[in-house]
């Protein structure tokens, strides 16, 4: 399922947005790390992170070869559970249903038409109010993106960047999800989306004598005057994060 790249602190920014969602305020969430990869770190800085918000929080992370579920197995304790499997997303016995479901760095290594089956498939063991969270990122976390999956389908595109060392907003290009990575050409809205984002971080350039961050809350400011349909959070904005609704980038 994944190549394995299991850098440290690499999620820190998804896991980040996760620890806001609504679902983790629940009484006994259950979180799923789906395709974690050679090592089980992921998993466990994503309950770390989480067990500050709940400390009721049940992490599972799930993989498709043996050898690394054994190596998850190892270190598994109540409230960390290991299981192998893939999209199909296996539960602990007595959990019917996951309350959000991440797959980072997972579907980049399938074809593009493998994208819509995959996510229906991980969306049937959320439960009604659950998220997935599907996207990918850089080897040391600096550059991600995701998309947030509800069961009535994809409802925002995200991206993430670390701002003091951006040159550009579009380096996420490279780190698109599967289902965007190859429609950021001419006439593609996440092409315009992108395109939006370098001439707004040009034209704020001079805000850089205040620093990456003002410069970057003046492009998120510009583009929702624009009319981007922007989720307007400016503590969120201030991480380097930005949300857009998902019809505002969806391929055509």
């Amino acid at each position: 399922m994944t190549r394995g790249t299991t850098n440290p602190n690499r999620l820190r920014r998804v896991d980040r947005f996760i620890a806001t969602l609504p679902a983790l305020k629940k009484p006994n969430p259950v979180v799923v790390d789906l395709g974690y990869g050679a090592s089980p770190i992921t998993a466990v800085e994503l309950r770390e992170r989480l067990l500050k918000v709940n400390p009721r929080v049940r992490v599972v992370g799930v993989e498709i070869e043996k050898d690394r579920v054994a190596k998850g197995l190892e270190i598994a304790e109540p409230g960390l559970d290991f299981l192998l499997g893939g999209f199909e997303t296996p539960l602990p016995a007595g959990v019917a249903k996951a309350d959000v479901i991440r797959a980072f760095n997972v579907l980049r290594q399938y074809d593009e038409r493998d994208v819509k089956p995959a996510w229906e498939l991980m969306v049937s063991r959320l439960g009604q109010d659950g998220v997935l969270i599907e996207g990918t990122c850089n080897e040391i976390g600096r550059v991600s993106s995701w998309v947030t999956v509800t069961h009535e389908g994809p409802k925002l595109f995200t991206i993430s960047l670390h701002l003091g060392t951006l040159e550009q907003p579009s380096i996420v290009a490279e780190r698109l999800p599967k289902a965007l990575i190859h429609h950021n050409v001419a006439g593609e809205r996440v092409h315009d989306y992108l395109k939006a984002l370098d001439q707004a971080w040009a034209t704020h350039a001079p805000l850089s004598t205040f620093g990456a961050v003002q410069r970057w809350l003046a492009v998120c400011e510009s583009l929702t005057a624009a009319g981007w349909p922007i989720v307007v959070n400016r503590k969120r904005w201030r991480l380097g994060e930005l949300s857009v609704d998902w019809s505002a980038v969806r391929p055509s």
